[in-house]
Formats: C-alpha cells, structure tokens, sequence
C-alpha cells in the first residue's frame, strides 16, 4: 500500500457505458467532454460504488436528491479514513515486528557468546542439592603451651643452656641504658661462686648449676647469677633463704669490686630458676641508699635475666605448638 494522495480503486464498468479502457465511476453525473467522450473525474476524487442520484432527473425529469448526493458524500469520506487507519496500524505493526526481531537476536547472540556455545533446546531439569548443615565437634581444642611450664619442669626445660645463649652479645641496652659486658662464667658447684651463706642454700635446695656474667656502666658493675634447680619449689625456697650473694666476677676489662666494702645484693626466682645480682662501684666506694645508679643497674641486669629466662620458655612452647599441630 502506497500514501501520499488518493488512490484509485478498480471498480467494475457501468453497463452501458464505454469507458476506453478507462474507469467509470458513480456519484457523479458524466458531463460531456470534448469531441463527445465523457469527462475523467478530478485529480483526488474518488469513485463510490452508490445508486445514481440523478437517475430520477432523467428518467422523470425531477431535479437531483441532494440528500442521496451529501449521504453519499460523507460515506465517501468515512471510508478513506478508515483505510488510512488500517494501514497505519499495519505499519506499526510491522515496525514493531522489526524491533522485536532486533532485539531477539541481538539477545540470543549474546547469549552464545557469553556461555561459549549455542542455548541447549532441550529440556533441562535443575536438581537442587541441600546444603548440608555445618558441624561443629564438641570437643574443645587445647589450650596454648604455657611459657611457664616449659621453664618450672625440667621435663619439658630441655633446650640447650649456656653462658653465651643466656647472655649474648657484647653489651646490652636497657631502657635506653648501655651496658657493657665483662667476663661470664659457668659451673656445676654451685657454692664455689658464692659468698656468706649463699652456698649452703643452693647446695641444700639442689642446685644443679649457675651461670654468670658481669656487666659496667659509667664506674658502676654488676654481676649476674642464675642458678638452676630441679623444680620451681626449691628454686622458690633457696630465693627465700638466701643470705650472702653471688661471688662478684672480675675480668675482660673489669677489674675486682665489692670486696671489703658495702654492696647491693638481690635475689628472685622465676619458674625452676633463681637468679642473684652484686652491684657497686668498680672504684670500691661504699654503696648507700642514695645511690641510684646502682640501684637502677640492679634492677635493670634483674629485669634482663628474667627476659631472658621467660623467652627460654616461650620458644620452647611455640616450638611444642608447632610440632603437635595437625599436617595441612
């Protein structure tokens, strides 16, 4: 179907009438054309299939129904409307046809793309497996090693021991205090380096060995000694009991102090070892309780020694956690 202006329909010749191969049409009168032939219709009318109007007037002679004449107009008129509707709906459709296709298509090969092959057309039934409940075992894990234990049972204590393990380096820096490291000396008699009474305490409670170092800074020295006992019961007891000290270890640049003078003497336990300091001034000048630094060099070789036996423990229980976990 075209648009754009009227069309002619092909409606059958009136009877009667030649035509020349032309169409003949009703709702007009045929006027008489040039040399007799009758007169084409206008350019946009067109032609009704309808009674003729004027037959009356040349039959009877009466004037023309104007009435059958304005019906048959507006009849004229209702159907061309009507056809240009239908044919726009056609249109319409046909566009929406197109687009829908488009999209279709468009759609589907999408699809083939994405999933790297045709969609199946079969018939696909999903089977949906429950999701299984997790479980939980109700037995609790263990708990961590303790640090402490691996230090209080001579069981578990069995990592190597020595002066340089125990005391490493050649200084050592405490709160921002260096100090540097003398002499450093280990053995099985106990008593032999000690002074006063302390010898007979470690001997009484089963000390098993003692392990020293000797330390300065700025005229004051210290020296450090851990004791090993069989358990944290005796070591707790001969920390208890002591009386006298740890025997002060002279060399490496140290020469001899707190011998016939006064000097500060600790003693403190941790886990199956004891540990005792000597502390004064390399000079042999009389400790008092006025003098801080050798207090604080004592508390600080006492707070580096306990370190250090604590970290004893706390490597060998993360070396037990390790070996006793499950293989991945």
């Amino acid at each position: 179907m075209s648009f754009g202006g009227p069309q002619w329909p092909q409606e059958p010749q009136h009877q009667g009438q030649q035509g020349h191969g032309q169409q003949q049409g009703y709702g007009y009168p045929q006027q008489p054309g040039p040399y007799g032939q009758p007169q084409q219709p206008a350019h946009g009318q067109q032609w009704q299939q309808r009674p003729d109007p004027f037959a009356a007037g040349r039959d009877g002679g009466d004037a023309p129904d104007w009435g059958a004449l304005a019906d048959a107009s507006a009849a004229g008129r209702r159907r061309r409307r009507r056809l240009l509707i239908a044919g726009g709906a056609v249109a319409t459709v046909a566009v929406g046809a197109i687009v829908a296709t488009a999209v279709v298509a468009t759609n589907k090969k999408n699809d083939e793309a994405k999933n790297s092959g045709p969609t199946p057309t079969g018939s696909v039934t999903a089977t949906v497996s429950p999701t299984p409940a997790p479980t939980f075992s109700s037995v609790a894990p263990p708990p961590p090693p303790d640090p402490k234990d691996y230090i209080t049972d001579p069981k578990k204590d069995r990592a190597p021991l020595t002066t340089d393990g125990l005391y490493p380096g050649t200084k050592l820096t405490m709160f921002g205090r260096p100090y540097k490291k003398g002499a450093t000396s280990a053995t099985k008699n106990c008593a032999s380096v000690t002074t006063g009474g302390l010898g007979s305490v470690l001997q009484k409670n089963g000390c098993e060995r003692v392990l020293r170092a000797t330390y300065v800074k700025d005229g004051v020295a210290i020296t450090v000694g851990v004791a090993v006992f069989p358990s944290e019961k005796a070591a707790l007891a001969a920390k208890k009991q002591a009386t006298g000290g740890i025997a002060p270890l002279a060399g490496k640049g140290v020469g001899s102090f707190c011998h016939a003078t006064v000097c500060l003497r600790r003693s403190n336990s941790v886990g199956r070892y004891a540990y005792f300091t000597q502390a004064g001034f390399a000079n042999g000048t009389k400790v008092t309780t006025k003098d801080k630094p050798v207090f604080q060099a004592s508390d600080d070789l006492g707070t580096f020694v306990f370190n250090q036996i604590y970290a004893r423990g706390k490597s060998q229980a993360k070396a037990a956690a390790a070996s006793s976990a499950p293989p991945r």
